[in-house]
């Protein structure tokens, strides 16, 4: 509990890290300034850059961003940057496209122009841009018009900027340090969940563990981190973002419905639940290829084929709350950030709203909240779980205990040796002495029921108390009991025993007008292990000594050695040794 205790409060301090560093405005707050395009417009591949030079077929504010068009033109005007500092390079949000082509048109219409593909893209080493070059870019420049091809993503387009140092297009520090402290924070549940599991080998661990990895491909890739080890292709790192959010997100839902307490889902929601998790693993992860035969639709279709998900896996949250699920509260506060960024993101995604890159800090800090708080939920849940497993264990030993115990005298019932008498047989148990009272129906019709108890468990003390780690005690039922013996002088230590049950009783049972006595069959086999009896052999033998000795005047002992011969040549053969 300690442990756990520790992880909570080290959980608080992350998230208020994650909240103070997560400034939205850092990353455009640089020392260089960056130009945004005046204008766009979507048109069809025919369309030609002298139809683009008046400003008729632009729009002009922040409405209509289109992924689906063949073609997206941005218009940069020299207006923005005044003749100072002129711009070189040209970035924006990693994502798939065919080319971009550049115009550079001077107030005399010189154009210089440049046609650049997916693959001359360059990552920056810090955030989740990549670059590429202008072609010149001189000062009686007026127009920069860049044409780009087959776009997968809105924000593709509206978070194009010009810039004369890529240095200062890249995100600041304190961006970079908090998705770097986000990845740290997602190793520690990834460490938790490996732990977990090799105590509790529950399947939402590993579904959580597998979330989590999801969400740190998604943090590299998305936060732009991975470019700061390894330079990957513009295409791979497009196609790595989305995937891997979408993944994390189905197996988020596989994951609730295997997390929550049982009874804490309806049969219904439950299979709902699992559906939507495979349904956005694979519709949205088709989407997120951005396959050229689905550019017209695949960034509409990535985004609105995850409104199902938010409102069923919200719909389940709240059901589980609504029946007590404990988990359930856990979950409704671990992601209700997430769910809440992740809306924002999927309205600027669509163009419902522009916003800079830096918003996908929220991202990021819902991102850490919710790793903070499902780990607690799982803590919880492996402590709650373990308490269900220990309180089993306790119930299952108290039924085998129930089921192999003696309710009257606690002694082993015949069930129980009968499982184990081969197996004791084997360790040397090879005595077997049948105990049974004399006359003890007469005590049962002259004393009550009550009376009778009492004498069975006082014979049982007597058994008990007599014997020793070379003996087991065992009642068959009614006044029937028997003696497991081994080891030297076992006739001698039956005699003994059988002598003091009428001690026992007559101490522990007054007021009996006669002594109880028993008499006893007892059945020795010498060397055990090269001839092997079954239990209802050795019970049938000792029975009939026992009514042998009843027979010849009750409270006695009648015994049987059994001895084996090897050098008979027509097999084995059995000397029996009787004696009462």
């Amino acid at each position: 509990m300690a442990f756990f205790r520790l992880l909570y409060r080290l959980g608080l301090v992350a998230v208020a890290l994650v909240l103070l560093t997560a400034n939205p405005a850092a990353a455009d707050e640089r020392a260089v300034p960056t130009f945004a395009p005046a204008c766009h417009a979507a048109t069809t591949l025919e369309t030609g850059v002298a139809a683009m030079r008046s400003r008729g077929q632009w729009t002009c504010d922040q409405s209509q961003w289109r992924s689906d068009a063949p073609a997206v033109w941005l218009r940069f005007e020299a207006e923005s940057w005044n003749g100072e500092n002129l711009p070189r390079h040209f970035f924006t949000r990693i994502a798939r496209f065919k080319s971009i082509t550049f115009h550079a048109i001077d107030a005399d219409g010189t154009t210089r122009s440049s046609r650049l593909a997916e693959a001359d893209g360059r990552p920056f080493p810090a955030g989740p841009a990549f670059q590429l070059p202008l072609p010149e870019v001189t000062p009686s420049t007026r127009l920069v018009l860049a044409r780009i091809e087959a776009p997968h993503s809105v924000p593709l387009l509206t978070e194009a900027r010009l810039t004369y140092d890529p240095v200062h297009a890249e995100w600041s520090q304190v961006d970079m340090i908090l998705v770097a402290f986000v990845m740290g924070m997602l190793m520690l549940p990834l460490l938790f969940d490996i732990s977990f599991f090799v105590v509790l080998r529950e399947r939402f661990v590993v579904l959580h563990a597998a979330m989590v990895s999801a969400m740190m491909v998604y943090v590299l890739s998305a936060g732009g981190l991975a470019s700061a080890f390894v330079t990957l292709p513009v295409a791979l790192m497009a196609v790595l973002a989305p995937l891997s959010w979408a993944i994390g997100a189905g197996l988020s839902a596989l994951f609730l419905a295997s997390f929550l307490e049982r009874g804490a889902q309806s049969r219904v929601m439950r299979r709902v639940t699992v559906a939507t998790g495979w349904f956005t693993m694979l519709v949205p992860g088709f989407f997120a290829l951005q396959l050229d035969a689905t550019q017209s639709i695949d960034d509409t279709g990535y985004f609105v084929s995850f409104l199902p998900a938010i409102a069923i896996i919200t719909a389940a949250v709240m059901e589980a709350v609504t029946r007590g699920s404990r988990s359930a509260r856990f979950v409704a506060v671990a992601w209700a950030p997430i769910i809440t960024a992740s809306v924002e993101r999927l309205l600027r995604g669509l163009g419902w709203h522009v916003g800079p890159a830096s918003l996908d800090q929220m991202l990021y800090v819902a991102v850490g909240i919710e790793v903070v708080v499902i780990s607690l939920a799982i803590a919880d849940r492996f402590l709650a779980l373990r308490r269900e497993r220990d309180a089993a264990l306790t119930e299952a030993k108290m039924l085998e205990q129930i089921s192999t115990r003696d309710s009257l005298t606690g002694l082993m019932n015949r069930r129980a040796i009968e499982a184990r008498f081969d197996e004791l047989l084997a360790q040397g148990f090879d005595t077997f002495a049948l105990v049974d009272l004399d006359r003890f129906k007469a005590i049962n019709d002259l004393h009550g029921h009550q009376v009778g108890d009492a004498a069975l468990i006082a014979c049982a003390s007597a058994i008990r108390a007599a014997g020793d780690r070379d003996s087991i005690a065992v009642r068959l039922g009614g006044e029937e009991f028997v003696v497991l013996l081994r080891g030297a002088r076992a006739l001698e230590r039956a005699e003994a025993l059988r002598q003091a049950i009428p001690i026992r009783i007559a101490t522990e049972v007054p007021g009996l007008e006669l002594p109880v006595t028993a008499s006893m069959g007892v059945v020795m086999l010498g060397e055990a292990n090269a001839h092997k009896m079954a239990f209802a052999e050795f019970y049938s033998r000792a029975d009939a000594l026992m009514y042998e000795a009843k027979a010849s005047g009750r409270n006695r002992l009648a015994y049987e050695r059994l001895t084996v011969f090897r050098t008979a040549p027509e097999g084995r053969k059995v000397k029996k040794e009787r004696a009462a």
